[in-house]
């Protein structure tokens, strides 16, 4: 989208003497992810006003909200020209009604990022969209899951320079140190978080065969000792290993979760388009039709990856007995 400066009126990096200013911004969205983007943002001085399609999530996060606004129309006009608005919906229809939504009441100048995991090639479409209305459009993949809110957020993003610019205060609140970049135009932010999350897929499928290996072995293996091992000077360390002690360390055994594990759609994606391109992604998409297994054949791999998915995300667990959210 071409840079008209008339219409960006005032949009730039928001600051006076090299200090950063607090922003405003509309949150669509108050889930897991964007419930906890809120109090970051909330705890550090921004003024946060949020929607959800679901009141009672509003009332949920309601302590880190500036304001809560009872629908997109009413979101928009609480915030002041230039507006930021960022969601984080569902990807796929959940996510274009709200951008259609949002076209509709948003203004020449305004930002909107698309925060959730969007196919690029939808982003692509939705930047061109609202180009048309003089509205800058974001793709920022998000990755981080329930951690992000102590640790910061690594933010993969696609869009304009001046725009970012323009949001870097609160993009420098949700990071974490070192975990943000512009990887490039439109749509280059979310191809990015779908190849991440395609080795996220890989990575958990090696974790959780390995340890399906060691639980069948004929000793009488400590799975929390040898993770707790692993963390120290091991070549296989890494965050995920430090989630796998945690998962151990609270239940040694996973006996009561069901080796049950879903796919959110990004390895699906990745395998499409490493097909297009032709790059060979063994690893990726024997990952994902693992995970399709799973949903038909429980394994104990499986159940490692659940509660590692779990432990990271929020994501859904079952109990083998109930079938019903093991946080409950």
């Amino acid at each position: 989208m071409a840079i008209d400066q008339h219409s960006l009126g005032t949009l730039g990096p928001r600051a006076i003497g090299g200090k950063r200013l607090n922003m405003e911004i509309g949150m669509v969205g108050l889930g897991k992810m964007g419930g906890n983007m809120c109090r970051r943002l909330h705890d550090r001085g921004h003024k946060v006003i949020g929607f959800d399609a679901v009141p009672a999530k509003i009332e949920e996060v309601s302590a880190n909200l500036s304001e809560a606004a009872s629908s997109l129309k009413e979101l928009v006009q609480k915030l002041s020209p230039p507006r930021l608005v960022w969601t984080m919906v569902p990807a796929g229809k959940p996510t274009a009604e709200v951008i259609a939504e949002l076209a509709g009441h948003l203004e020449s100048g305004d930002i909107l990022v698309d925060g959730g995991n969007s196919f690029y090639k939808d982003s692509q479409f939705h930047a061109a969209e609202l180009a048309a209305k003089d509205i800058h459009f974001l793709d920022i993949g998000v990755s981080g899951g329930l951690w992000g809110l102590a640790e910061g957020y690594c933010l993969m993003a696609g869009g304009e320079k001046e725009a970012l610019e323009h949001i870097q205060p609160i993009i420098d609140t949700l990071a974490a140190d070192g975990g943000y970049a512009r990887v490039g135009n439109s749509g280059a932010g979310h191809y990015t978080k779908m190849v991440h999350n395609g080795i996220e897929y890989a990575m958990l499928e090696s974790y959780g065969e390995g340890f399906e290996l060691l639980h069948s072995s004929e000793f009488e293996l400590d799975l929390h000792q040898i993770a707790s091992l692993w963390l120290h000077g091991s070549v296989v360390r890494s965050w995920l290993l430090n989630l796998t002690e945690q998962v151990f360390r609270k239940d040694s055994t996973l006996d009561k979760i069901k080796g049950y594990v879903e796919d959110s759609g990004e390895g699906r994606w990745s395998i499409d388009e490493a097909i297009e391109k032709g790059v060979p992604v063994p690893a990726i998409a024997d990952a994902l039709f693992a995970r399709f297994k799973s949903q038909e054949q429980d394994s104990y791999a499986a159940k490692v990856i659940a509660a590692l998915r779990h432990e990271f995300g929020g994501h859904k667990v079952l109990r083998e007995e109930t079938d019903v959210d093991i946080a409950a």
